[in-house]
């Protein structure tokens, strides 16, 4: 064995190496994050965050304290009253979120991020090494695509946290499935270093399917953002009619942002990375013309990726008319993100095609 292939060999082990120990730190972001939303939905802060204006009217954007009455610390204000997406003319306030609570339950998110911080560090330099290994753009299969996904997805969360935005809620379910994403790739989707076949030799690689990852990923946030959207507004029309809501609502989508919060994350994020995969089809088709002579052929991958934006740009024209606004928009988004799915998992494995080269 040379001395290159003896290094890429090496560097493919580390690069294995790593992404198991992101899990494992994963495993433990995840407990740490389950010991959060726990002690903090103990607290009163917790439980009466959401109250709707049926429960206090224009009082209920009272401020709520808890702290330490002799140190003075760790005291939270009771954020501000939006008005809700979906029709009726009640305001709700926003929930404090994984955060807030319990000083507990808060040292606890710390630590749960932190520890989510210390992962994508470990799996970055995982993918890194695969990269290194097999000296390309490390995501010629769904093996490589897919630990490169959950990186890019981890690293938007956090940037959204630097940038100091109240996101930390999403934490708990974006680990959940960076663990989910990383179990299939390492048990059914991995695959050994190698090179890619000659129509992949080519810069397009880096931009086309780099966007593509960044578009996938940021998309996840967007349908998590609506699918929590569509609980808490089932939770606050239940209120809202003279409902009780059970323990488990009470202790959880009570402190979650409020559905006009939620809504409006997710159109915003959906919205923002639209035309970046607008720009991402347009960069597949123009590498089909260099690879194999035409823009368009109808393969599966290149009518999956149509069937996507127009799901997605249904969904955008529908936030900006009246009569689809709130849940009906909401299905659309996550309809959207499905054919986003399919468009990776189902046609990359059931549907064979141009861009079956590489296999799992």
């Amino acid at each position: 064995m040379s001395l290159a292939a003896a290094t890429n060999e090496n560097l493919a082990h580390t690069s294995n190496v790593l992404i198991y120990s992101s899990m494992a730190v994963y495993t433990l972001a995840f407990f740490a994050h389950i010991a959060e939303w726990v002690f903090g939905s103990r607290s009163k802060v917790g439980r009466t965050a959401a109250a709707l204006s049926g429960q206090g009217g224009a009082g209920s954007a009272a401020k709520a304290r808890i702290g330490q009455q002799a140190g003075g610390t760790a005291v939270l204000e009771r954020p501000k009253v939006v008005t809700r997406s979906a029709a009726g003319s009640r305001d709700v306030p926003d929930g404090p979120g994984a955060a807030g609570g319990t000083f507990k339950g808060d040292l606890w998110g710390r630590i749960a991020v932190s520890l989510t911080v210390v992962a994508f560090a470990v799996q970055a330099g995982g993918v890194v090494a695969r990269a290194m290994s097999v000296r390309r753009a490390p995501w010629g299969n769904m093996y490589e695509f897919s630990i490169t996904f959950s990186t890019v997805a981890v690293g938007a969360y956090l940037i959204l946290l630097a940038l100091r935005k109240n996101v930390r809620w999403i934490g708990l379910l974006l680990v959940t499935t960076v663990l989910l994403d990383l179990g299939i790739a390492t048990t059914t989707l991995y695959t050994d270093s190698d090179q890619l076949v000659p129509a992949l030799h080519s810069y397009w690689l880096w931009i086309h399917v780099s966007t593509a990852i960044i578009c996938g990923a940021v998309f996840y946030l967007g349908a998590v953002g609506t699918l929590l959207y569509l609980f808490r507004d089932s939770y606050e029309n239940k209120i809202a009619n003279g409902g009780t809501p059970g323990r488990f609502a009470s202790s959880v989508l009570e402190r979650l942002p409020a559905a006009k919060s939620l809504d409006t994350f997710s159109y915003r994020i959906n919205a923002a990375v639209f035309p970046l995969w607008t720009f991402t089809i347009i960069a597949g088709a123009i590498w089909a013309g260099d690879a194999w002579g035409r823009y368009w052929g109808w393969d599966p991958k290149e009518v999956w990726s149509f069937i996507t934006w127009v799901a997605y740009a249904c969904y955008l024209h529908a936030r900006a008319t009246a009569g689809w606004k709130g849940r009906k928009a909401a299905y659309l988004a996550l309809i959207a993100f499905g054919c986003w799915l399919f468009n990776y998992y189902g046609v990359n494995i059931f549907v064979t095609g141009k861009h079956s080269y590489a296999g799992v």
